[in-house]
Parts: structure tokens; sequence; C-alpha cells
């Protein structure tokens, strides 16, 4: 492969985006080490993820999707989680895992494509803005010049919260993946053409973010052997190096369950807990449960009635997850109103999801949240003092 082929290869195909400019700047910044977003792609069903089972209108709006109280992993005397997440009730035990109930924002939006953009950009439903608001984060504060980068995207080539400009962003399917492509490229004598000398300087950006990223820890946990698995594994190589790195996202994607939800949803939250568990194993080997915020979101969530077909249809508020060893474990937010749904027969939100937002920005990694959000949110109490 010649060098051009692999700047067209490592753009297009493993994703590496590289932002003229951003790549070396040195400003002092008070970011933690990691922050782990876990996007629920398609759009998870918070009903049948945390269960309201006390509530009569669960089962009258689901005669064939209700959960049998039986079967669930109680954690309140109103709530309690899908039986396929048994794997994340060690963290509740520990008081590590946080249920944000109710997330939504004013006015939603019910298309995918348009909604994730609204999650991914923080912007208000009628407001369309080009970066993602980790990408604004790290153009108003950016991270230390040894950070390997601002951000990896692992299992897509899409940017999400890290799109546009302001952050240096990786994206890769996985670690080992983009070491042999980045592998390829060999430095050569600096030569006339100015366009030329550009991609011969992005290539060495690119060998040198490689060798940054290169850890090679055999960890001794054991990941889920899934795609989402190897995700998984690749963020913890990715939290090994020491070079740093401030956020990491992955991807969870066949949520969007019109028809046969059931079956689907309970095996998609059993790789989702199967791999967060695997994630806080290997984390505290590397010694970085304490420094790690992990947390899921997703587009929308599933409105409350099922359908003809066994599954939900696009709805609105819902539940997300926090952990890590610096959570304050518990339930926040408001259990979902039932019986005040809208004229689609959608939920209420009860927490802007930008409060999530804000709790990474201000309470996480001590930045302005105003700035990067463009109005106040109030952080929710998540993190331990």
């Amino acid at each position: 492969m010649n060098r051009r082929d692999f700047l067209h290869t490592a753009a297009a195909v493993s994703g590496i985006g590289l932002i003229p400019g951003a790549w070396g700047q040195a400003t002092p910044s008070s970011y933690r080490i990691l922050l782990v977003l876990i996007e629920l792609k398609g759009a998870n069903d918070g009903l049948n993820t945390v269960v309201p089972f006390t509530h009569p209108r669960y089962t009258e709006l689901r005669p064939r999707l209700a959960i049998a109280r039986d079967k669930l992993l109680q954690v309140s005397d109103r709530e309690a989680l899908h039986p396929s997440l048994e794997p994340l009730m060690a963290l509740w035990q520990n008081k590590e895992l946080a249920i944000v109930q109710g997330l939504g924002y004013p006015s939603p939006n019910l298309s995918h494509f348009r909604s994730i953009e609204i999650w991914e950009t923080a912007s208000k439903s009628d407001e369309y803005l080009e970066n993602g608001w980790l990408a604004r984060a790290f153009a108003t504060v950016p991270t230390p010049r040894e950070f390997a980068a601002d951000g990896v995207v692992v299992g897509s080539n899409e940017m999400g919260p890290l799109s546009g400009a302001g952050a240096r962003v990786i994206a890769l399917a996985n670690t080992e993946q983009f070491l042999r492509n980045a592998r390829l490229a060999q430095p050569n004598s600096d030569p006339r053409n100015a366009a030329l000398k550009h991609l011969l300087s992005v290539e060495q950006e690119i060998i040198h973010a490689a060798a940054k990223l290169n850890t090679n820890y055999a960890f001794k946990t054991e990941f889920p052997r899934s795609a989402f698995g190897n995700q998984i594994r690749t963020a913890a190589q990715l939290a090994a190096n020491k070079s740093g790195v401030a956020a990491i996202r992955v991807t969870l994607g066949g949520f969007d369950t019109h028809a046969n939800q059931l079956g689907t949803q309970a095996n998609l939250l059993k790789e989702l807990a199967e791999g967060i568990a695997a994630l806080k194993s290997a984390l505290i080997e590397l010694n970085r449960w304490n420094e790690t915020l992990v947390m899921t979101y997703a587009e929308f969530g599933r409105r409350p009635k099922e359908n003809q077909s066994g599954g939900t249809d696009h709805g609105t508020a819902s539940a997300h997850f926090v952990t890590g060893g610096r959570v304050s474990g518990g339930i926040y937010g408001e259990p979902p109103a039932l019986d005040r749904l809208d004229g689609n027969g959608n939920l209420p939100f009860a927490v802007d999801f930008r409060s999530m937002y804000a709790t990474v920005l201000d309470k996480w990694w001590g930045l302005d949240a105003t700035k990067v959000l463009s109005g106040r949110f109030a952080p929710l109490d998540v993190l331990k003092a």
C-alpha cells in the first residue's frame, strides 16, 4: 500500500479524523482520565429496562411485553431491572450504579437521524449545530499536549459527540487494526510540493498517535465474545495507554425494536451488562476504575403502549445508566408518568439530557458547562464529593 492509499484508508475506513491545526496544542486543562460513552443505537426501551413494576398502567399498556414480576431484579420498592441486566447487580450493590429516569428534552423529535443529532450536539429541538458537545468542550479547553487523542470512536465511523472542528479524534474498529494500518505509513524525505508535504505531515501525526495508543496490555479479564465485547476490549486497551485519552465512545446497535422486542432486547441488554462488567474488571486491573465515568445514551426511548407486532414504536423519555468508581449509586430523576402520557401516547421527560452533560463537564472535568452547552443545566448529584 502506498502513502496516498494509506491516508485514504485511514480517513475513510479506519476513520481517523485529523483536525488541521488542532494536534499538539498545549493548553493546561483539568480533564480527568476518561469518559466512556455507550450509545444504545436505535433507541432502547426504557420501560422494560428499568421497570415500574408496581404501576398498574405498566401491564395495561403492555399485556404481552410486560416482564413478570418474579423475573425482575428489584432495586427499590417500585423499580426493578430487566433480568438480562443481572451482571450489573454487583455494581448496584456496591453503590456504583446510578439509574437516571425520565431523560429527554422539550419538543422531542421522533426521527432517529434528527434526535440523535440533538443528543450528540446538545442542541435544542429547533436548533442545528455543526459540532458535537464533546468537540466543543475540547475546543473551549484543549486536552494536554501529551494526550494521544482527545477522543476515540470505537466500532463506528460516525464521530457523534466528537464530530466537528476543535477535537483530535480517531475512529477505529479495533486497536490492532488501527495499529496495523498505521505501521504501513513510513516516513520519507520532505518534498517540495506543498500539498504532498501536508499529507506527509498528517501521516506523521497518524504514526505518532498510533504509537501512543499501542499498549498491547495483556488483560486477565475475559471479554465477551461478541462485536460489542470486542469494542469493550478495545476501549480497555485505549484506557491502558499512558499518554491519555479524554473520551471513548462505543456503540451497541439493534435497539429499534418495532417487532419481536422481548427476545431482541433481552439479548442486547445481556451484551450491554456483560460488556460493562468486563470494562469494570479491566479498569480495576489498570487501577483506573475510580478515574473512569461510564454513561449510556440514545436518541430517544420507546412508546409505553406495545404495538401489534410485539414491539414498541419511537417514544420520548427513557432511562440511562451512569457507573464508575466515583459514582454515587442510586435512582435519580423521576419514575415514568404512565398516567400522564401526551397526545401521542408518549411520556413527559423529567430530566433534560443536557444535565447529564453538565455533570460530566462541571463535576467530572471541572469545566464551565455553560460555555459548551450555551445554557445553564443543573448537574446531577451522581458523583461522590
